[in-house]
C-alpha cells in the first residue's frame, strides 16, 4: 500500500476537471447554487468559488420546499421534498422527492443534514411511510416512553413510532435493541425529529444481523438476503458504544450507535452525537455505524443525516468515526459529518509494535467491488491520527470507486498520509484517485 502526503492545500473540481477556479457559470447553469438559495436545478453557480454570478434557478431555498416533486402528501417538511412532514404524535406522511436543507432541530443541537445540500434522491432513498405504525412507544408522557419499551418494539418489527409529548425526549437504553430476523421484510424507526435514543456510554443502541443464530436464521444464505430491511429516520442516536459487545459472528466489532450486517440499512434525517467504537484495532470502525453484506451488493443510503456537527458531539473510534465498512457501498446525499475523530494507531496493516487503526476520520471503507458515493454533502474539521482524516477508502483489487459530487471536504487533517492533490482523503481504487465533480477539497 503505497501512502503519499498531500502537496496541494486546495482543490476546486468543476465538471471533473481540476481548476484554479471555475468561473463563466451562467445564470440557471452553474455546479452549485448559492448558500441561501439552493435549488434542485437550474441554479448559478457560487460567485465565491468563481462559478458564476447569476441568481438562484427554478429551485427553492432550503427553508422551503424544494428539489423534485416538492414535499411529500402529508406537508413540506423543514428540508422541503425530503419526505412529509412529521406530525406532533410521530407519524409521518409518505415520501416526496429530492429537496435538500437541513431538518429544523428541536433542541439546541445541531439539525440533521447538510443546510447546502441540493442533490435529488433516488426513489429506494425516500422516507419510509409509518402513517400505520405496528407500534407506537408511550402514552404521550416522557415517563412512558422507556428503553425496554423500545427493545420490546424492535424485537416485534414492523413500523414503530413515539408519542411521548410535545418536547423533545431521550430514551436511555440498558441494553441493545436487537432486530429478530424473522419479523417481516421491513423495520421502520421514526422518531418525529423529537427522540434521541441514548446507550449512556454503556451499550451499543440497535443491531441487526442476519448471520447470527440466536436473531434467527430465515435463509442458507444469511451473507446475501433481501430481508430485514432496517430504515432509521427522524431520529437522534447519542452516546451509544460498542465497546465489550459481541456482534456473534466474528466480526471484529464496531457500530457504537447501529451495527447492521445482511439485508438491508437506509438512514434517512438522522443524527449521531458522541456515540463511540474501540479505540484501536485495524479492521474494526464505526463509532456510529457499521455495515457488512447489504443484500445483492446494494448502498447504504444515508441521506440528510449529521454525524457530529460540533466540537463536543463527534464521534470516536479507531476508524471511520461515522461510517465504517468492509465490502459495503454508500451513497451519502445532503448529509453533514464534522468534528469526528478516528484515534487508532498503527494503520491497516498495523505497523509492528502498534494496535492498528487511526484511518478515517469521518468515513472508512475497505474491501474490493463497492462504491462510495458522496453527493450534496459537507464534511470538514474531521481527523485521523493515521491517513484520510476526511475519507479513507481502499479497493483492494482496484475495483471499487470513489465519487464525490457538488460536496465541500476541508480542514480535515492526516496525521501520517493521504493521497496527492486531495487534502483529507486517501484512495486506492480503480485510479487511485477519487472522481469529482462541482466540488471543493481543500
Amino acid at each position: 500500500m503505497a501512502l503519499r502526503r498531500s502537496s496541494l492545500s486546495r482543490t476546486v473540481v468543476c465538471s471533473g476537471l481540476i481548476l484554479a477556479a471555475c468561473g463563466g457559470g451562467a445564470e440557471g447553469a452553474g455546479g452549485a447554487g448559492s448558500p441561501a438559495a439552493y435549488g434542485g436545478g437550474g441554479e448559478s453557480g457560487r460567485a465565491q468559488a468563481g462559478r458564476g454570478t447569476g441568481t438562484a434557478g427554478a429551485g427553492a431555498s432550503a427553508a422551503a420546499s424544494g428539489g423534485r416533486g416538492g414535499a411529500g402528501r402529508g406537508g413540506a417538511s423543514a428540508a422541503g421534498g425530503v419526505g412529509g412532514a412529521t406530525s406532533a404524535s410521530g407519524t409521518a406522511a409518505s415520501a416526496g422527492r429530492g429537496g435538500s436543507g437541513a431538518i429544523a432541530s428541536s433542541d439546541d443541537r445541531p439539525a440533521a443534514g447538510n443546510p447546502s445540500g441540493t442533490c435529488a434522491l433516488p426513489a429506494d432513498a425516500a422516507l419510509e411511510d409509518v402513517s400505520n405504525p405496528t407500534t407506537v412507544i408511550g402514552d404521550g408522557t416522557p415517563a412512558s416512553c422507556t428503553g425496554q419499551a423500545f427493545v420490546d418494539a424492535v424485537a416485534k418489527g414492523g413500523v414503530i413510532t413515539f408519542d411521548c409529548g410535545d418536547k423533545p425526549v431521550t430514551i436511555t437504553l440498558t441494553q441493545t435493541a436487537k432486530v429478530v430476523n424473522k419479523t417481516g421484510l421491513k423495520i421502520v424507526i421514526d422518531g418525529g425529529n423529537k427522540v434521541s435514543l441514548s446507550g449512556g456510554d454503556k451499550v451499543r443502541i440497535l443491531y441487526q444481523n442476519t448471520c447470527d443464530q440466536a436473531q434467527n436464521w430465515t435463509t442458507s444464505h444469511c451473507q446475501d438476503q433481501p430481508d430485514p430491511q432496517l430504515t432509521v429516520q427522524n431520529i437522534t442516536f447519542e452516546h451509544g458504544t460498542s465497546k465489550g459487545q459481541s456482534v456473534g459472528s466474528g466480526d471484529p466489532g464496531g457500530g457504537g450507535a447501529i451495527f447492521a450486517s445482511g439485508g438491508r440499512l437506509k438512514i434517512i434525517n438522522a443524527r449521531f452525537f458522541n456515540n463511540s467504537c474501540e479505540d484501536t484495532g485495524p479492521d474494526v470502525g464505526g463509532a456510529a455505524v457499521r455495515a457488512r453484506n447489504q443484500s445483492e451488493g446494494k448502498p447504504v443510503y444515508v441521506v440528510n443525516s449529521t454525524f457530529g456537527g460540533r466540537a463536543d458531539l463527534g464521534n470516536v473510534g479507531s476508524n471511520g468515526a461515522g461510517l465504517s465498512s468492509i465490502g459495503v457501498s454508500y451513497s451519502v446525499i445532503n448529509s453533514l459529518f464534522s468534528y469526528n475523530r478516528a484515534i487508532g494507531n498503527g494503520a491497516n496493516p498495523m505497523r509492528s509494535g502498534t494496535p492498528g487503526g487511526g484511518s478515517g476520520g469521518a468515513i472508512y471503507n475497505d474491501g474490493n467491488t463497492f462504491t462510495l458515493s458522496l453527493c450534496g454533502s459537507l464534511l470538514e474539521h474531521n481527523s485521523a491520527k493515521e491517513g484520510g482524516g476526511a475519507i479513507f477508502y481502499v479497493s483492494n483489487d482496484h475495483s471499487g470507486s470513489l465519487v464525490i459530487k457538488d460536496s465541500t471536504l476541508r480542514q480535515n487533517p492526516s496525521e501520517r498520509f493521504e493521497t496527492d492533490g486531495y487534502p483529507g482523503i486517501f484512495v486506492l481504487d480503480n485510479d487511485d484517485k477519487p472522481s469529482v465533480t462541482n466540488s471543493t477539497i481543500e
